[in-house]
């Protein structure tokens, strides 16, 4: 009873911190750095640093290793009589055939996984025969982490121009790249109703994407204001229908980066796929590897970056100007506290994604990842950081039922569609929440 009690409080913790998440990232970006006081809107600089937000999502994915920690000196400790926490079975007798491999209890049976509790199951490893991921092959996951590095900073570009909903609903072209890469790389098969079902999501992020551009993010980009001695309403109406021209090819511009950062992240599942199928590893522990590589990668290409582009006059103050960066987050501190928090939220969204992950099933999951995105749209409009958009619900409307559609959680329209046979799922592991 205490084990299912458990679950829902995962549920609502995995929603909190994801949802907080994407408006803590999307607050940041509404920060003040420069002419915070200018009368000119087109003046006002805003906190622009993905690649910094990016190695703050890795030093909160290397804290998974903190639960990790403490998992395990609770277990070694506190818990000696608890045997699910313990690396083995405890010893019965002295004879010899009563020994069992320290690794059967963690990391050999399906019934350890089973058995484990909801907040336990990240640190069980899905694990046969497998190889254990160790030594060297820990830096096989510096391959998918490269690929979160590329995904992460381009999502986090298209966010600067994209309110935080549509920014939401456009990751769900993830699901398109993710099934057209399973049949290419891993042999996956896939059904005549899931290729609809993809073009269905695609159709849906182009519609969201609309949306967007007729009614681009007002806070992406202010319109500038018209001076009172220019007040002729001609000038007036073409001074505001350069500024929605402008403000709606930024919009197309960062729901591409966005759709077009899945193709990274789809690579990243695939290869996490391909490892995990071949070798055993904790999926926490996982998260924390790939934080730690990628948060090294991307610090040294911060570094090199700034030197050879940041430094410039022409890339002073922008993307890659990490001197700059440092300055903003050390002086504002709205932006310290939310940097902080983001790191927190995305490990806590990591810890509890992975449990919810692997205690219920994909209906489940598909579900509450809908209901986070919703959240994040209602909340955007409380704050007015949006406007309402019909045709945005449109969008959103065919992404949903797209992506039910694939995961078998409605029926096809069409009866002959109705597979005969148990589907095989795209990945066999399930994938490992990032953020």
């Amino acid at each position: 009873m205490a084990t299912k009690a458990m679950i829902p409080f995962l549920v609502a913790m995995m929603l909190l911190t994801g949802v907080c998440n994407t408006l803590l990232t999307k607050y940041q970006d509404l920060q003040c750095v420069r002419n915070c006081d200018s009368s000119d809107p087109g003046k006002i600089q805003r906190f622009s640093q993905p690649v910094i937000q990016t190695a703050q999502m890795f030093i909160g994915e290397a804290g998974c290793w903190l639960v990790v920690a403490a998992f395990t000196i609770y277990r070694r400790y506190f818990a000696k009589d608890a045997p699910l926490l313990h690396e083995g079975y405890e010893q019965v007798g002295s004879d010899d055939s009563t020994e069992v491999d320290t690794n059967d209890e963690l990391g050999r049976t399906s019934s350890t996984l089973e058995e484990a509790g909801p907040a336990l199951k990240p640190l069980v490893p899905n694990t046969d025969d497998r190889i254990p991921l160790v030594g060297w092959r820990v830096f096989l996951l510096a391959m998918p982490a490269c690929c979160d590095i590329a995904g992460t900073t381009l999502m986090n570009v298209g966010l600067l121009f994209v309110a935080a909903s549509i920014y939401q609903m456009t990751r769900g072209a993830l699901i398109l790249f993710v099934g057209l890469f399973s049949v290419v790389f891993l042999h996956r098969k896939i059904y005549l109703y899931q290729w609809s079902a993809l073009f269905i999501v695609v159709a849906g992020v182009a519609i969201v994407g609309l949306a967007g551009a007729i009614a681009p993010n007002p806070q992406a980009q202010p319109k500038p204001p018209v001076p009172p001695e220019l007040s002729l309403l001609a000038i007036r109406e073409a001074v505001k229908a350069a500024a929605v021209s402008s403000g709606a090819l930024q919009t197309i511009a960062g729901v591409l980066m966005i759709a077009g950062a899945q193709i990274f992240t789809a690579t990243q599942f695939v290869l996490e796929e391909w490892i995990l199928e071949q070798y055993a590893l904790e999926p926490l522990k996982v998260v924390g590897w790939e934080g730690i590589f990628g948060f090294l990668v991307t610090f040294v290409g911060m570094i090199i970056l700034h030197l050879s582009i940041g430094r410039t006059d022409a890339g002073r103050n922008g993307y890659f100007d990490m001197q700059e960066g440092w300055r903003e987050i050390t002086q504002y501190r709205s932006i310290a506290v939310t940097s902080i928090l983001i790191m927190i939220s995305i490990g806590g969204f990591n810890f509890f994604g992975l449990s919810i992950t692997r205690s219920v099933s994909a209906t489940a999951r598909s579900i509450i990842d809908t209901c986070r995105t919703l959240f994040i749209w209602i909340v955007s409009l409380g704050l007015g950081w949006e406007t309402f958009k019909w045709l945005q619900i449109v969008g959103f409307a065919l992404l949903v039922y797209g992506t039910f559609l694939f995961n078998d959680i409605v029926r096809p329209p069409l009866r002959a569609c109705v597979k005969r046979e148990k589907p095989e799922p795209l990945l066999q592991e399930e994938p490992i929440e990032h953020m």
